[in-house]
């Protein structure tokens, strides 16, 4: 191939590399070709037809995937995914946790939280009960879990809950 001056190249004279580019496959022209007759369609059926479509839903007899799935509505469970946009979303903080954290007579708040790495999410934080609790600390949260409340009062501490 004779190479071109820069000053003849141009769009008239330019192609793509030798080999990059593909013929399209011509179905329905003779059985010497490998794909004529049936045209690659088979015989007969659904999909021999014209206009035929590979619907999404149709499974050919098979139970479809919207009829398998399970059904769960409601906004309260948690298993229902979809269905999520009522429930309310909380940053849970177990008694352990705030044990190794934090001195004997500190004040835990949400700001001090998360200067500690513990409540990084922007949801209101719950103190939950996991764990035990040996500190006199002042809690300040949007929630508590019932025993959490027991065992930093049982501790001597106070467990104040606060607006969001």
């Amino acid at each position: 191939m004779a190479r071109l001056d820069p000053e003849e190249i141009g769009l008239n004279n330019l192609s793509p590399k030798p080999g990059t580019r593909k013929d399209r496959k011509r179905v329905g022209r003779g059985h010497g070709s490998g794909s004529g007759k049936t045209a690659g369609r088979g015989h007969k059926g659904q999909g021999a037809r014209a206009g035929a479509k590979q619907r999404v839903a149709r499974e050919g007899g098979q139970n479809p995937i919207h009829m398998r799935m399970r059904k769960l509505r409601g906004p309260n469970k948690k298993m229902s995914m979809p269905f999520e946009q009522f429930r309310t979303h909380t940053q849970p903080v177990n008694l352990a946790t705030l044990e190794e954290r934090f001195d004997d007579g500190a004040e835990v708040t949400p700001e001090t939280l998360r200067a500690a790495g513990l409540a990084t999410r922007k949801h209101p934080v719950k103190i939950l009960g996991n764990g035990d609790l040996s500190k006199k600390l002042t809690v300040r949260a949007h929630a508590f879990s019932a025993t959490a409340r027991e065992k930093i009062e049982g501790a001597g501490g106070t467990a104040e809950t606060i607006d969001s």
